[in-house]
């Protein structure tokens, strides 16, 4: 009892949307090639309709002796359905039905069929766009009504088969252009579904790569790092208590610089997009950035101004460029002093190192590395500026400028 009930309530279903449901969705968006032919073949429909109209209300005034304004406007009813049947096929039936009861005005014994063959022809063309673009209920109730004038109004028993094997012809024929259609969409949907699947794939297995890579390699020489250093006060007898805290320094770095690989190497080989959970110094850690570097030997002063709370995005930002620019200075200017700076001016964090010229040993090869592409892109992705360079001093300074509410500061 239950299964014929909601056969009803489905075809009623369908019934309401052909007689007040929304319109058919459009079609997938034109590519350039077919926007040029529409083009060239928009004005030439609007000059078919045209012609078609005239010859439609020709047809009647002649055949019927219908008045000029009215055999006119009942040609105009016969093309209009199937210029709209393209864009808005349900509309374009909406309007064609009832003209099939007002085109019959008139019709006289001599006609074989009471509507004239510009209406039969674009009548045809709407049923088979509407079956193309809507589900098979509707465009089953579509045909259903259509067959109602034709048992009522056409006069020839044989006339009447003919016209509804052309209207079941034409659903039938829209049917199966729409299902043609919606596999080669499905088709071109699971294509582009395959290659960005591929492509995903592809992208993971290089971030395994690179995190096995980063793994044997990198990982393997920072733990021999901090081995050493943990080791060396045990098998260097007699080393003074500087030396033995440089070595405990050199050994707290390494196992830092362990937690942040294997927390890389862990975001490299997860195929997961969900944001990463893991705590991330901030701007209230500088100073502890500082005192490592001190532990590791190197000459640094810290001078902060009275800092307003900032976005976790920007205190993340400034940590990693004084990190990096401390790095550079280590590498690049053994012994020499630098200097690290904390300002806020009118809206945005200063971040500024400065490191005095290096002594021996110092590599400068005067290209930019990775070190500061990636300072600068901190920067940047958070609307700000960054600047490096040698300093009047010749030494080297590094400046970030990062806005916290919207407006940059100056420097």
């Amino acid at each position: 009892m239950s299964q014929p009930a909601g056969a009803v309530r489905a075809a009623l279903r369908d019934l309401r949307g052909l007689l007040v449901g929304p319109d058919a969705p459009r079609p997938s968006a034109p590519t350039r090639r077919r926007r040029r032919w529409h083009g060239y073949l928009a004005p030439a429909c609007l000059l078919a309709g045209l012609g078609l109209t005239i010859a439609a209300a020709r047809y009647l005034a002649d055949t019927r002796g219908l008045p000029e304004p009215y055999a006119l406007a009942l040609g105009l009813g016969s093309t209009l359905p199937a210029g709209l049947a393209a864009r808005h096929p349900l509309w374009a039936w909406r309007i064609g039905y009832p003209l099939l009861y007002l085109g019959v005005i008139d019709a006289t014994e001599a006609e074989a069929w009471p509507w004239n063959p510009v209406q039969i022809v674009g009548y045809l063309v709407v049923l088979v766009v509407l079956a193309a673009r809507t589900d098979t209920g509707t465009a089953t109730w579509a045909g259903l009504l259509s067959l109602l004038p034709v048992y009522l109004l056409v006069p020839h028993r044989a006339n009447v088969y003919g016209v509804t094997v052309l209207v079941i012809v034409a659903l039938v024929l829209g049917d199966q252009i729409g299902r043609r259609r919606r596999s080669q969409r499905a088709l071109a949907d699971q294509a582009e579904l395959s290659e960005r699947e591929q492509a995903r794939r592809a992208v993971l297995e290089e971030r395994t790569r690179i995190a096995r890579e980063m793994h044997d390699v990198v990982a393997h020489h920072m733990s021999m790092i901090a081995v050493q250093a943990e080791t060396a006060p045990y098998r260097l007898n007699g080393l003074p208590e500087p030396a033995r805290a440089e070595f405990t320094a050199i050994a707290g770095s390494a196992r830092d610089a362990l937690t942040d690989m294997r927390r890389l190497l862990g975001v490299l080989r997860s195929d997961s997009t969900d944001p990463q959970t893991a705590p991330q110094p901030d701007l209230p850690e500088v100073p502890d950035l500082v005192d490592a570097a001190r532990r590791a030997g190197m000459t640094v002063t810290l001078a902060v101004d009275a800092l307003p709370a900032v976005p976790a995005p920007v205190g993340l930002a400034a940590y990693r460029i004084v990190q990096e620019a401390l790095a550079n200075a280590a590498r690049h200017a053994p012994g020499a002093a630098a200097r690290v700076t904390l300002r806020a001016r009118s809206g945005a964090l200063v971040v500024r190192v400065e490191n005095d010229p290096g002594g021996a040993g110092a590599e400068d090869d005067g290209r930019a590395g990775h070190g500061l592409t990636g300072m600068r892109e901190r920067a940047v992705s958070l609307g700000g500026s960054f600047t490096a360079g040698h300093s009047d001093g010749g030494g080297y300074a590094v400046v970030a400028v990062l806005p916290h509410d919207g407006e940059a500061g100056t420097q």
